[in-house]
């Protein structure tokens, strides 16, 4: 059987052996519930939770109290919709302008397109250059915007805080929320800079597990009713619903915005990737090999820059399934298709693409071995 060549890191990072063997040993030597006992081992995994969310609070420049696991960017995405549509602390979306871009993953701006779809709120979107990168002189006003801060499809790092401050311009109340799922891959985040509102991005992305994600909250005290409800979040209820008297009073954050058990094992072995990412960041080398020596190609289309973190390309005459179909087959595992991100597909007048991503793992080997392939395919 010929190698596969894993090049596919945008999607989902290979994961470290470190990360594997801190995840097994919690498992099998220190696993208990967190917050829901007061024997030493439960306090243990209470402690090694609250480990894990200060590394995260110094890996994105924040406080502990600002960080809330989730089950990732999608997830924490949608939760930051129904938390700021949240009427009882009056932020209500009604009659409200959301910003939008199409470098957006459907996960960050299908939740308000729906919400646009039912009269909810108007959409806008963000203006883009012709290098497909979001334009900060005259933004449209909006009371959300939506930033992508790496296109998934694109590759390359948006200014964020030239955004976020150029948006408050327009207006001082923008809520802004920040998409880093791939950004957070190649650079490192300081949300205090970007002085956004919100954040997200995916542990799996960075070699942790899948299951987990982190929601940053820049004011989470600002948000009077947290979004799930269960166990954990919740400190005092009296009265009921019946008798119309019901209270509730909500723990601090994060825990009020953390009901029902966390997805512990994922949780401890975030720290450990993150050390081992920081430490190991991907060789963009490779990608500009792949434009070098593929960009003569009369056959393939480039559509990302030589210095972008991905290298996404098309073969005109031929269909991306197939295309995706022939080079796995021949032991390169790669992305093919709309990535999620039908706008920008859309903005490029073609229906898919292919791409290529790598991690820490891939060798210059690698990316020659796979440039033969998809020669010997598109020729």
């Amino acid at each position: 059987m010929n190698k596969i060549m894993y090049l596919d890191a945008a999607a989902s990072a290979l994961k470290s052996e470190s990360v594997i063997r801190a995840e097994v040993d919690f498992l099998q030597n220190g696993y208990a519930n967190a917050g829901r006992g007061i024997c030493a081992r439960a306090a243990a995994v209470d402690d090694m939770i609250a480990h894990a969310r200060a590394d995260v609070a110094r890996f994105i420049n924040a406080r502990p109290d600002q960080i809330v696991f989730t089950s990732g960017t999608t997830d924490g995405m949608n939760r930051i919709v129904h938390i700021i549509n949240d009427r009882a602390c009056g932020a209500g979306i009604k009659n409200k302008t959301v910003m939008v871009s199409d470098l957006d993953h459907h996960s960050a701006r299908l939740p308000f397109e729906l919400l646009s779809d039912s009269d909810m709120c108007k959409i806008v979107l963000c203006p883009m250059d012709e290098n497909c990168n979001l334009i900060c002189s005259d933004l449209p006003r909006a009371d959300v915007f939506v930033i992508t801060a790496m296109s998934n499809v694109i590759g390359m790092p948006q200014d964020v805080a030239s955004l976020v401050a150029a948006a408050r311009k327009k207006n001082p109340d923008v809520i802004t929320v920040v998409d880093a799922a791939q950004y957070v891959v190649h650079n490192k985040i300081d949300v205090q800079k970007w002085d956004c509102d919100f954040m997200c991005f995916s542990a799996h992305k960075i070699g942790a597990d899948t299951g987990l994600g982190v929601m940053y909250m820049k004011n989470p005290e600002r948000w009077g009713w947290p979004d799930k409800f269960g166990g954990g979040m919740v400190s005092k209820i009296t009265g009921s619903a019946a008798e119309h008297n019901l209270a509730l009073q909500w723990e601090d954050a994060p825990a009020k915005f953390e009901a029902g058990t966390l997805p512990l094992t994922q949780i401890i072995g975030l720290p450990v990737a993150i050390d081992y990412w920081s430490a190991n960041r991907p060789n963009l080398d490779l990608i500009k090999y792949l434009y070098d020596r593929l960009s003569g190609n009369s056959r393939i289309k480039i559509i990302t820059p030589r210095d972008a973190t991905l290298f996404t390309f098309y073969v005109p005459d031929m269909h991306i399934l197939d295309f995706g179909a022939s080079v796995g087959a021949r032991g390169v595992c790669l992305r093919v298709g709309n990535m999620c991100a039908s706008w920008i597909h859309k903005v490029l007048g073609i229906r898919g693409t292919a791409r290529v991503s790598v991690g820490p793992w891939n060798t210059m080997d690698d990316v020659r071995q796979a440039a033969d392939i998809i020669e010997s395919v598109v020729k």
